[in-house]
Parts: C-alpha cells; structure tokens; sequence
C-alpha cells in the first residue's frame, strides 16, 4: 500500500510542478513542495513498515518498532521546513504580485491532484488503522491534508481568475502553509512520545486493566502495571500477586489465559507478566518477596 502511494505522489507532484512553473503561481508552488513531502513521507514509511516488521534479533530483543516513530519524527521535521519555506515565499510573492498565466489549467491539476489522493489516501489510512501503523497513519495524514489544501488552491485559482485579485493567490499559500505546520505538530507529537516511551492511552490502558480484573478471583491482585507503544507494538507489564498455596502451574495457567486475552483484542501487544505469592508483609506499593 506504500508503494501505491508512491507511485500516486510521484505523479501528483510532477503535475503540480511543471503547471506551477507554467502558470507562475506561488500557490500551487507552494502545493508542488508540499506533495513532494507527501512522496519522502511515502518512500520513508515504505521503508520503515518494513524495517519495523522484521522479528527481534541479538542487537534488538525489544523488536524493530521504533523505526516507524523515527521515521514519523522526520517527516514532521520536514513538513515544518517546507510550511516555513511556502511562507516565505508567499510573503515574497506579496510584496511583489505577478499575474497568473493558465489559471484553469492549474485549478484542473489541483482537483485531479485532490482526487488521487483521497482516494489513495483513505485506503492508506485504513490499512493504517487496521494495523496500528504509525507510519501508515502518517503517510495517510499527509495525504489527505494535500487534498484539502489543494482544493483550497484550486478555489483561489478560480476567485484570482474571476475578481483579478492577486493578492489571493499567496494569501493561500500561506494559509496553507499555516495549515501543514498544524498537521506536523499533531503528527509530531505521535510520532515522538513512544521513543520515550509513553503510556497506552487512557482508553487502552482501561481495556487491558478490565481483562485482568475479569481472573480476580482467581488471584489476590496486581500492581507495578506499566504499558508503552513503540510503532505499532504495545508493551504490557505488571505483576500479579497468587494465594501463598497456589500452585506454580495453576499461577502459569492464569497467567497464560490473561496473556492471551489481552493478545487477542491487542494483537500487537507483548505481555510479561511477573508472578508473585502472597505474603505476610504489603508495603504501600504492594506485595513483596521476601
């Protein structure tokens, strides 16, 4: 599905360049810069879902995951480099308005442009979803933020044509512009918290306590709970506390049936679970070993 995008950006980009550089328009400039972005996104998240899908090794015990965290973190760098640029640009363009040459050809790109992109772009993201991928996510983001603000350029294209106003045609650049670094600031955030670390979400974290609560009776109760994302994995942690008398096997069998529990509605998810027994002593953490 990476791929896809791809080929699709590759495509949009070109377009978006060649009839930028035709019809002078900083807009659609601005929007050619911004796909090109949008194809990096792609071949890095192609990258990265792959690199982040191959099985622990020696060197990485904990998996590959993070990679598509790393990958996330330096498209949002990128994204924020390039809103910078457009701005500047457009400022430029402000002070000195040149006419638009071809204005129809350049709104029939953008809405082609809009068009492949929603499309790929809802297909990515619900692979994205499906699987948890930040890097799919990302990669879907980035394209479905292109086709608003193309649609965005394509209206002033049209109004620029219609009033003659060409003040509008970098006063949407920069708009646009403003709008990516708002998107880089929301993807940015995902990307970065899990490589250090960040909890599930409340949510998540609410699921997982719910299955282990659903063997409470089964043992006296749990602590240290501790969870963590990286990519599209999910780190479960606690120690679960047994009746002294409790078997080693029977504790192992709980264990085991709580492990596959949350494995089955967090199918990306690694669980450890510590086993303890009960003891005579409980500090205000919990129980401890003595």
């Amino acid at each position: 599905m990476a791929g896809l995008s791809i080929v699709s950006n590759t495509v949009v980009v070109t377009l978006k360049l060649v009839v930028g550089i035709m019809t002078g328009s900083v807009a659609i400039v601005s929007e050619a810069i911004h796909s090109s972005l949008d194809l990096v996104a792609s071949v890095i998240a192609f990258i990265s879902v792959r690199l982040s899908n191959n099985p622990p090794d020696e060197k990485h015990p904990y998996g590959h995951g993070k990679i598509e965290n790393i990958s996330g973190t330096i498209e949002t760098i990128l994204i924020m480099v390039a809103g910078i640029w457009i701005i500047q640009e457009s400022i430029a363009k402000l002070k000195h308005p040149e006419p638009i040459e071809l204005p129809m050809l350049g709104i029939g790109v953008m809405l082609l442009g809009a068009l492949i992109n929603f499309i790929v772009g809802k297909k990515i993201q619900k692979v994205g979803e499906a699987t948890n991928s930040v890097a799919m996510k990302s990669n879907g983001l980035h394209l479905l933020t292109d086709v608003y603000s193309s649609l965005g350029v394509a209206v002033s294209l049209l109004l620029v044509t219609l009033t003659d106003w060409l003040i509008l045609d970098p006063l949407i650049g920069i708009a646009i512009a403003i709008y990516i670094i708002w998107e880089a600031i929301g993807l940015g955030k995902e990307s970065f918290l899990p490589l250090v670390d960040i909890r599930l979400s409340d949510e998540e974290e609410e699921g997982i306590k719910k299955i282990i609560e659903k063997y409470g009776n089964q043992f006296i109760e749990y602590h240290h709970f501790r969870t963590r994302r990286s990519g599209a994995d999910e780190h479960v942690d606690f120690h679960l506390v047994f009746p002294i008398q409790t078997s080693l096997d029977e504790a192992h069998r709980v264990s085991h049936a709580i492990k596959n529990d949350i494995q089955e509605q967090f199918p990306k998810s690694e669980v450890l679970i510590h086993l303890e027994p009960e003891t005579s002593a409980k500090t205000s953490e919990g129980y401890v070993v003595e």
